[in-house]
C-alpha cells in the first residue's frame, strides 16, 4: 500500500495526513484537511494513515522517507520526496495550498 502511494508520488503530489483517532488536536487537523479535499481543484492524492491503528505503516512513512514521525502531521510528497510538512496546529487547509502553490517555506524536520 504505502509503496504503491509512494509510486504514485513521481506521477502528482501527495499529500499524506498522518491522524491519531484518539488526540483532539489531530480531530481538528482532520477536519481542516477535509476542508481542503472539499475546495481542492489540485489533481492531488490524499492519503490518510491511522497511526494507532496503522502502527508500522506510520513508521515505514517515517522511515522511508527520512521524516520525523509527528501526529497530527501532513506531508506533500513529489516523486518519493518530501517537499514539505507540517504538524500539530500548522495542519490548515490554507498552509496545505500554500505548500501546494510552492509559497510555504520548507518545514521538514528530519530523522
Amino acid at each position: 500500500m504505502l509503496s504503491d502511494v509512494l509510486n504514485e508520488s513521481c506521477q502528482r503530489k501527495i499529500v499524506i495526513f498522518k491522524h491519531s483517532t484518539t488526540c483532539p488536536v489531530s480531530a481538528r487537523a482532520w477536519s481542516e484537511v477535509q476542508n481542503f479535499i472539499s475546495e481542492s481543484t489540485n489533481e492531488v492524492l490524499v492519503t490518510m494513515i491511522k497511526v494507532i491503528e496503522s502502527r508500522p505503516v506510520s513508521n515505514q512513512v517515517a522511515e522511508e522517507l527520512g521524516i520525523k514521525h509527528q501526529s497530527p502531521q501532513v506531508l506533500l510528497v513529489s516523486d518519493r520526496q518530501v517537499l514539505w510538512n507540517a504538524s500539530h496546529q500548522s495542519v490548515t487547509e490554507s498552509n496545505i495550498i500554500k505548500a501546494l502553490e510552492g509559497e510555504s517555506q520548507p518545514f521538514n524536520i528530519s530523522l
